[in-house]
């Protein structure tokens, strides 16, 4: 591979894009600006961006109708995501996004008829177990998600799992086609979330235009943009498993961040029931192990 440094070198800045992207979203909800507005808009920035450079991105949708599914499944992993991490511990959020691998081993057998292996079916049950202990607490009979971010978080993992099957399964299609998809599908669900969300009383409408928060929207916009020309770049330098097991680091970036600033308080079970999470995605990421990765 040519110039492996560089390439770990921008998954690095992708994971730490996106492990400190809780702060900017919780300092425009403080601006009045719900997270899915916030999504919409700068993934429509991204769209707007990308037509520049690719006009012809688009007609993509139209010869491979499949890719409707690719927008929908991006959609709705940055609805999940970006809502939770808003609303709820950050540490607990992004270790029940991580269950992604143990979605990914079910989601391949059906779409693609990969089989798992026994090696596989374990890793699942370590995520599956993980997970059970993150979520139990005191006073609780079983192990069930307890308020609107962890369902969010499980949610965005598996649409995020969905998400990577898809990209296999559709790598026929041009790659500026498959982009437009997903940035398309970040803004297009959020927003339309967020609609459905601001008639039922449960999002709050898009503030009046301020200085303040449009300029800390449009630097994320530039800053979630870059984070994803260096995904593109440092996955197209480097194997599938070195790129996922590098893209773990935003757990650590997130974590880091959240506990120092205080946004997350993680207990001693969340620890534990997170790092069997974490042990199965990297081993579902290591060399020769039978796992969808993009």
């Amino acid at each position: 591979m040519r110039q492996p440094g560089a390439a770990v070198a921008a998954l690095l800045v992708n994971a730490f894009v996106f492990g400190l992207s809780w702060w900017p979203f919780r300092r425009l909800e403080a601006y009045g600006l719900h997270p899915l507005w916030t999504t919409a808009l700068t993934y429509l920035f991204s769209i707007a961006l990308l037509l520049l450079m690719r006009p012809n991105a688009w007609r993509g949708l139209l010869r491979y109708p499949r890719l409707w599914l690719l927008v929908l499944a991006s959609g709705m992993t940055n609805v999940g995501f970006n809502w939770a991490i808003t609303v709820g511990d950050v540490v607990r959020v992004v270790l029940l996004f991580y269950l992604m691998p143990a979605w990914s081993v079910l989601l391949a057998w059906w779409l693609l008829g990969e089989k798992p292996t026994a090696p596989a079916l374990l890793r699942l049950l370590l995520a599956l177990v993980g997970v059970a202990i993150v979520l139990k607490s005191p006073g609780l009979d079983w192990p069930v998600p307890q308020a609107l971010p962890d369902w969010l978080a499980l949610m965005g993992g598996f649409f995020f799992a969905l998400t990577n099957v898809l990209l296999r399964k559709l790598e026929h299609t041009p790659e500026s086609s498959r982009v437009f998809c997903m940035f398309s599908g970040g803004a297009g669900m959020a927003a339309c979330v967020a609609w459905v969300g601001m008639n039922h009383g449960m999002v709050s409408a898009p503030p009046a235009p301020a200085l303040p928060w449009l300029t800390l929207a449009a630097l994320m916009s530039l800053a979630l943009l870059g984070a994803n020309f260096a995904l593109q770049y440092g996955a197209a330098r480097l194997s599938a498993h070195s790129t996922a097991l590098i893209m773990l680091s935003e757990v650590v970036f997130a974590a880091a961040s959240s506990v120092t600033l205080g946004a997350a308080q993680p207990d001693a079970r969340t620890l534990f029931g997170g790092t069997l999470i974490l042990l199965a995605a990297a081993a579902s990421a290591w060399p020769g192990a039978k796992f969808p990765t993009v």
